[in-house]
């Protein structure tokens, strides 16, 4: 499959200031591609206007996969996650008999999820949520460690909401090295382009990190189906 390098034309000129957050915008390429079916739309740095991802709509969108499951044997207690999209997550958690709760932004994703009965927030992740503290596990996969383009204040976060010795799941770059902070714009294959924002690609090593200084403790690293997982927890003490 061929991805595009340079960052349309038509989006250059786009000011370098953020305006909003991954998918906050209803008639943006990513609401669109949830909408219409679209497999996938790309995130670019708009400083470089290199193509940094290739966002998997599809995945979103679908049932979660053996892997995606496995994951939730891994946490105890309710799941909260966190730029849940469609909620797929929260779905499976549902049906392995754990209560849980989505949070998203995305009109459409949001939208989605409650057509099929499955409990979400259309609500900023930053924004007072239901059981803040209370949480046993809370995920940031899909790339979501880059909302906001800040991932110790990020991570602080989800301290927050995990109750003590609560887990947070977060699927990392992989590319371990990898720490980038920027703003991006999406795009799909029509030329759609979306209003700016932060985000940021953080690595499993760069992780340890941001996790540490937001006082979350390293219990577990590992890889499946292609794809990087790291778990912190929040210390009972």
């Amino acid at each position: 499959m061929s991805h595009p390098q340079p960052m349309p034309e038509m989006v250059a000129e786009t000011t370098d200031e953020a305006s909003d957050y991954f998918g906050s915008d209803a008639t943006g390429p990513y609401d669109s591609a949830l909408r219409e079916g679209v497999r996938q739309i790309f995130l670019y740095d708009l400083a470089s206007g290199e193509l940094v991802d290739v966002i998997p709509v599809w995945r979103f969108s679908s049932r979660a996969d053996r892997h995606e499951r496995a994951l939730l044997e891994r946490g105890t207690g309710p799941l909260l996650d966190l730029g849940c999209g469609p909620a797929r997550m929260v779905q499976a958690c549902m049906s392995a008999g754990r209560p849980a709760l989505g949070v998203d932004l995305s009109p459409a994703a949001c939208e989605l999820a409650v057509a099929q009965g499955i409990p979400v927030l259309r609500r900023s992740l930053f924004d007072a949520l239901p059981g803040e503290g209370r949480w046993g596990t809370v995920l940031l996969i899909d790339g979501n460690i880059g909302i906001g383009g800040d991932p110790q204040r990020l991570l602080r976060r989800v301290f927050a909401l995990l109750t003590p010795g609560g887990t947070v799941i977060v699927e990392s770059h992989a590319d371990a090295t990898v720490d980038a902070s920027f703003t991006a714009m999406l795009s799909d294959a029509r030329g759609r382009s979306s209003a700016t924002f932060r985000w940021a690609s953080v690595g499993a090593y760069a992780l340890r990190h941001h996790a540490r200084r937001a006082g979350l403790r390293l219990t577990r690293e590992w890889t499946a189906g292609g794809r990087t997982f790291c778990e912190y927890a929040r210390p009972t003490t």
